[in-house]
Order: structure tokens, then sequence, then C-alpha cells
């Protein structure tokens, strides 16, 4: 899909990867680009907003209500959203002993407020024939995170839906892409060991750029670090080898039996 003159909508887009591809979408000639985000980032929001002469609207992604307004404002403003970006996301870390409250912030964030979206999107894009879903889930999604159970086993739910999604549609007009990155500069990125480091760190725009490709190309899987590719390779051909080394990296970074 091409972006010129098609109205599009960034959850999570007062900073990092949304903000990007919101600024690249205004670039290509989007007809209008909506930003949504939490109401503690307003200020940013409307800076964004500003910048590519669109539309800020504050939500709460984890609660329907709000992704069913967002929708609304949207279509109020430019018509049909022709593509939707759920990209918003946060990160609680610890494993099985992180709290019920962080486990369930995560499951609503990374994985209900996609569902929310599709309730509403489908049935008019199945109506028109077209349109485009896509979600930021991460490479954690593919692979593992080692320092947050909750973020990885709910980002790996999200790659699960973005798959059921483009089965059940992608040959009814409705195209599905996820971008699983690894480290992006954003206000997630945080100092200390990090596995998603390994391979790189890059920069929000440089993403952006990515995501526009894949989009014309209407590719569902979009990496933004090629040994990521290899990296599940791996894991497919030898499940128990990728574990033991899985752990190791785990010792590695993290130190022994982290947790």
């Amino acid at each position: 899909m091409e972006v010129r003159d098609k109205v599009c909508v960034v959850t999570g887009g007062a900073s990092g990867i949304g903000a990007a591809v919101a600024r690249a979408w205004a670039r290509e000639g989007a007809r209008g680009v909506v930003v949504a985000d939490l109401k503690t980032s307003r200020d940013r929001l409307a800076e964004v907003a500003g910048d590519v002469d669109g539309l800020a609207v504050t939500a709460d992604v984890g609660e329907e209500a709000d992704i069913q307004a967002l929708i609304a404002a949207a279509e109020a403003k430019y018509g049909p959203i022709d593509v939707f970006f759920s990209n918003a996301g946060l990160s609680r870390k610890g494993q099985d002993s992180a709290s019920d409250a962080d486990w369930d912030v995560s499951w609503r964030v990374h994985v209900m407020s996609h569902v929310f979206a599709a309730r509403v999107l489908v049935p008019k894009m199945l109506s028109r024939g077209s349109g485009y879903l896509l979600s930021t889930a991460s490479a954690a999604g593919l692979l593992a995170s080692l320092n947050s159970m909750p973020y990885g086993v709910t980002k790996s739910a999200a790659v699960a839906l973005a798959e059921h999604l483009a089965i059940q549609y992608g040959d009814r007009g409705i195209r599905v892409s996820v971008l699983c990155p690894q480290s992006v500069q954003t206000g997630m990125t945080v100092p200390g060991p990090s596995a998603a480091r390994v391979d790189g760190v890059l920069q929000p725009e440089e993403v952006a750029r990515m995501v526009i490709e894949a989009m014309a190309e209407e590719r569902f899987l979009i990496l933004t670090h090629a040994q990521v590719q290899e990296y599940m390779l791996r894991k497919a051909s030898s499940r128990e080898r990728w574990l033991s080394g899985m752990r190791r990296l785990r010792d590695r970074i993290y130190g022994t039996k982290a947790g």
C-alpha cells in the first residue's frame, strides 16, 4: 500500500517509533495523520500533530472505549481509516513473580488494544475491500525477553494475533504487518545491560523508513535487525539448543540465574 492520499492513525504517537512513522507518513503525502497517546504526553503529542498538520487524540489504548473514541474522532476529521498502526507499548520488568497489575497492563496494551481496534475496523475495511492493520510487537515476541516475562509473553501473543488477522482477512482486502524491532532509541530504552542491544541500537527514523518500505511491499513481518531472521531459524531448527544458548546469553548479560 502506498501512503499517499490515505488516512493513517498511530497510537503511541507522541514519541519514538510512533512519532517517526507519523512524520514519515506526512512526507509520503498521507491525506490525514492522526496521532494518539496518553494524556500525560499531551504536549509532545500536540507537537507531533503540528509537525504533520494532523489530529492529536489522547487515549489509553488498554481501554476499549478509548480506542472506539479514537477511531470515531479520526473518521469525523478525515473519513474512513485506511491504515491503523497499533504501536503503543510499555515495559514491566520481572519474571513469573511480576505483579498481577503488571501482567494485566501488559496484556491490555500489547494484545487487547489490537483486538479493540480490529473489532471496530475489520468490518469497515471488509465492506470497502481494503485496509491496513499494522502493529508493533518486538523481536522478543519472536524469540524471548530475558528480563521481562510479561513483556516477552504478551509480545509473543501480539505476533500470534497479527498472524490470525492475516490468515482470516489477508485474501479479503485487509493487509496486515507486524513490526518486530530489536533495540530502538526510544523512551523505553534505559541504561544498563540489555540483550536487545547486542546487535546495535537504531534510531526511530530508521525504523520509520523500514515501515514505509514494508507497507509498499505489503510484507507481513518487519524486522529492523537482519540478525533476528537467523535467530528465528536457529530456534526453529533446534529448540533445545536454542534454549541452552538463551540461558548462556542471560548469564553473560544479566548474571547467572538473573531474574
